[in-house]
C-alpha cells in the first residue's frame, strides 16, 4: 500500500511545532507526497496561532515544491455536544478540516462523555475528519463511534504520531481499524508532524494496516483523486 498524501502537518504557528511551511513541503516532496494539508492549531489550543492565521489562508500557493497544499486547520472540541472553536464563515473557507480532543480544550470524560463529543463534531457539515479517536486519555464507544462515522460520511484517522507519543494508543488505533474494516468505513492516516522530519511518516500505520489485511480501497492516502472525490462529497471542490 503506497501513501502519496498526509492529511495531518502542523507548522511552527501552531506553536509547539518547530518547522515553517516551506520546510514541510520541502520535506513532502522528499517523501514523494503528491499533497500535503497543513493543519495548524485551531486558537483555543494554548500558544497556536490567532484567528487571523484562519481568515489569511489565501495567500498559502496552491503548489509548493511541486507538492499540492491543502488549506486546513485542527479545531479543538470544546464539549460534549461537539462544538469547536472556529466559527462557520471561517470553516467554510477551509479545503480540510480535522476535529480533536485535546485536553488543554476539554478535560477527558466517561466512554459516553467522550464518543458523544466526537459524533457531535461530526454532525458539522464543516468537519471532515476526526482527529486521533485511539487517544486513550478519551476512551470512547468505537463501534458508535465507527457506525456514526460511515452514516455521517466523516473520516476517523489512524494517527501514526499516536502510536508513539499517547501511550496505549496502538490497541485502541487497531481496534479501529478492524471496526473499520468490519463495517466499511472509510479512514485516512495523518503523521500529525509537529516537524519536518515527521511528514509523510507512516510506517507504524503501514505495518498494523498489513497485519490486520487493511482494505486499500478503505485508506484515502492512496490516491489524491480519491480524497478530493471524498471531499467533493461534502460538498467542497478543489
Amino acid at each position: 500500500m503506497k501513501f502519496v498524501l498526509d492529511t495531518h502537518t502542523h507548522s511552527i504557528t501552531s506553536g509547539h511545532a518547530y518547522s515553517t511551511i516551506q520546510e514541510m513541503a520541502e520535506a513532502a516532496k522528499n517523501k514523494g507526497l503528491q499533497l500535503m494539508a497543513l493543519t495548524d492549531h485551531a486558537p483555543k489550543l494554548p500558544g497556536t496561532c490567532h484567528i487571523y492565521h484562519f481568515w489569511n489562508l489565501k495567500v498559502i500557493p496552491r503548489v509548493i515544491n511541486g507538492v499540492e497544499i491543502l488549506r486546513g486547520a485542527e479545531v479543538n472540541i470544546l464539549d460534549e455536544e461537539g462544538n469547536i472553536d472556529l466559527e462557520d464563515d471561517i470553516l467554510e473557507r477551509l479545503d480540510l478540516v480535522i476535529a480533536s480532543l485535546h485536553d488543554a480544550c476539554i478535560e477527558p470524560g466517561t466512554r459516553e462523555a467522550n464518543t458523544r463529543a466526537l459524533i457531535g463534531a461530526m454532525s458539522n457539515k464543516y468537519i471532515h475528519i476526526i482527529g486521533h479517536p485511539g487517544n486513550p486519555r478519551y476512551p470512547i464507544d468505537v463501534d458508535h463511534l465507527v457506525r456514526a462515522a460511515k452514516e455521517k460520511n466523516v473520516l476517523i484517522e489512524v494517527n501514526n504520531s499516536s502510536f508513539h507519543v499517547r501511550e496505549g494508543s496502538k490497541d485502541n488505533c487497531t481496534a479501529i481499524a478492524l471496526k473499520a474494516k468490519e463495517l466499511g468505513c472509510r479512514v485516512v492516516v495523518g503523521s500529525d508532524a509537529h516537524i519536518s522530519y515527521d511528514v509523510g511518516k507512516f510506517d507504524t500505520v503501514l505495518e498494523m494496516f498489513r497485519k490486520i489485511d487493511m482494505p486499500e480501497e478503505l485508506v484515502m492516502n492512496t490516491s489524491v483523486e480519491k480524497l478530493k472525490n471524498f471531499l467533493a462529497e461534502k460538498g467542497k471542490k478543489i
